[in-house]
């Protein structure tokens, strides 16, 4: 592979030896982001880049010369222009559900905290105030209800531990139907202001695409009992924060979250929001995938999906390859593997003005016979199709078929 691997976030030693053992130079630079970002790309033209949130922009991407492969090294990729990459056919990939459990425990903790009040006993005590008859009105949270709006693998894990502190789980979302719910074990509702109606906690667990942005609105929180807790670990994007802080003062509802918008793209420094400062929002860090284990389980499918990359060309977890692409007609053609047979095939669609869409090459056992699959947006006519087989004396037959 030409050019190096740029580790633009922190990542376990172990994980940089490994990268190191692919062959690729590999440059660990944790502290980049903005304008320094696209400097040490135009400087070091690296071949793959490594973040985790540290924004990979269009302007980062259009500046990449020998740029293939973006990993986002956590499960989302909302801070990587994924339009700007497609357009310039780089490769974006992340690592979907390794930071689960991190989450998943961030949230019960969330939960308990707000429940026992657990910050501000801390900060009392570390004042110098004893204050037991403040702080022993906890309800506890056995028996009572717990709404997940997303049932994806950070959601199923909630679940799990829900049910151990003996929580009633109801559930929405946009895959869920009555059967899959029953099969989870948990009450289905068939829209998120059903779920949020019907709970005394509610706890979000989507991603963040262009149909869940905002998706959290006025009408989910006046659908929530007065007095009811409300859980964000996933996405501050999700989320109208206006509304939520309406609900905060007019409705007693408490919050705990994880997640901001405008949060610094800086590790450290100064912070200021409405809900962050709010007396009834217990906030942390955007930490929910930030444990040792999260990150050492995040960091070997890094390794993983790079090293498939540099061995095979499959790029794990892609998530900007099109399942479907604009092809209407496939022609399969069974050759003899030996070479010029593809060159020959192609060429004569090319000549004919035809766009190949998507091909594959597959080779039988004993390596002499192959068959080449090969999606195109428009028809052969039957002298083209001719025309083609008598291309290569190695070419036993070809078949165009219209795709479904």
């Amino acid at each position: 592979m030409k050019g190096s691997i740029l580790v633009a976030d922190k990542l376990p030693e172990k994980a940089l030896r490994q990268l190191e053992a692919l062959g690729p130079k590999v440059l660990n630079k944790p502290d980049l982001s903005d304008e320094s970002l696209v400097q040490a790309i135009k400087n070091d033209n690296p071949a793959i880049i490594i973040v985790r949130s540290t924004k990979v922009s269009g302007e980062m991407i259009r500046e990449a010369r020998d740029l293939s492969l973006i990993v986002r090294a956590g499960a989302g990729f909302n801070t990587i222009d994924v339009d700007a990459a497609s357009a310039k056919s780089i490769y974006v990939s992340n690592c979907p559900g390794k930071n689960a459990v991190a989450v998943a425990e961030l949230t019960l903790g969330l939960i308990l905290a707000i429940d026992r009040r657990i910050p501000d006993n801390v900060a009392d005590l570390r004042a110098g105030t004893w204050n037991k008859k403040e702080y022993s009105k906890a309800d506890g949270i056995y028996g009572k209800t717990l709404a997940i709006i997303g049932t994806g693998t950070i959601g199923q894990e909630v679940i799990h531990r829900a049910r151990a502190f003996g929580l009633k789980v109801i559930a929405w979302s946009r895959s869920l139907d009555e059967e899959k719910a029953a099969y989870m074990g948990v009450g289905y509702r068939a829209t998120p202001e059903a779920a949020a109606a019907d709970a005394d906690i509610v706890s979000v667990h989507l991603a963040l695409t262009p149909e869940t942005r905002g998706i959290i609105g006025s009408g989910f929180f006046q659908a929530m009992k007065e007095g009811a807790v409300f859980i964000n670990a996933a996405r501050a994007e999700l989320v109208d924060e206006d509304a939520l802080l309406k609900a905060l003062d007019t409705k007693k509802i408490k919050a705990g979250l994880d997640v901001f918008s405008g949060e610094p793209s800086a590790k450290q420094g100064e912070f200021s929001h409405s809900l962050a400062s709010h007396p009834s929002v217990y906030g942390t860090h955007h930490i929910g995938a930030s444990t040792n284990q999260a990150q050492d389980a995040v960091a070997d499918e890094t390794v993983r999906i790079i090293k498939a990359y540099l061995t095979s060309g499959l790029v794990p977890n892609c998530v900007n390859v099109m399942e479907k692409t604009p092809a209407r007609y496939m022609v399969s053609v069974r050759h003899r593997d030996t070479v010029g047979v593809l060159a020959d095939i192609l060429r004569v669609i090319r000549d004919h003005g035809i766009n190949i869409e998507r091909m594959e090459n597959i080779i039988f056992s004993g390596a002499s016979g192959a068959c080449a699959n090969i999606q195109i947006d428009e028809a052969l006519t039957p002298e083209q199709l001719k025309e083609l087989t008598a291309s290569s004396k190695d070419i036993y037959e070809a078949v165009m078929n219209e795709i479904e």
